[in-house]
């Protein structure tokens, strides 16, 4: 006996479009892309964030200011200095899972979805 595995349709944005009518990319339109503005404000930090982090921000519209940026690099170094290896850095609404000797941010997770939200694959945690 073989089960039926229903899968969900993706999501396709959704928004006011006219058949025939290409969409411009925001550096057509004269936007910077999301993937820039933070890779520019990053690499003074000396973070990098994977892939998978920029993704969760973006749906998560978490936008980093460079005080927070700076807040979470003297967290990674302070982790750094106490040995750690994958740190969870928890700053006001926000968690995030840093790789402590890449210096890369792995995922990042707003106060919505912090509830019940178990975090695994850490060794330590820093409140900042």
């Amino acid at each position: 006996m073989v089960d039926k595995v229903m899968y969900p349709q993706p999501i396709v944005p959704v928004g006011p479009s006219k058949p025939g009518v290409q969409k411009q990319k925001p550096e057509q339109a004269g936007q910077v892309p999301f993937k820039q503005i933070l890779e520019g404000q990053v690499a003074a930090a000396g973070l990098k964030f994977s892939a998978h982090a920029q993704q969760r921000l973006a749906y998560r519209n978490i936008q980093l200011t460079p005080a927070e940026l700076s807040k979470i690099s003297g967290a990674v170094d302070r982790a750094a200095q106490k040995g750690a290896k994958d740190s969870l850095i928890m700053m006001d609404k926000l968690a995030l899972v840093v790789s402590i000797k890449n210096k890369t941010v792995i995922t990042a997770v707003d106060e919505s979805s912090m509830k019940e939200h178990v975090f695994t694959n850490i060794d330590s945690a820093v409140i900042v």
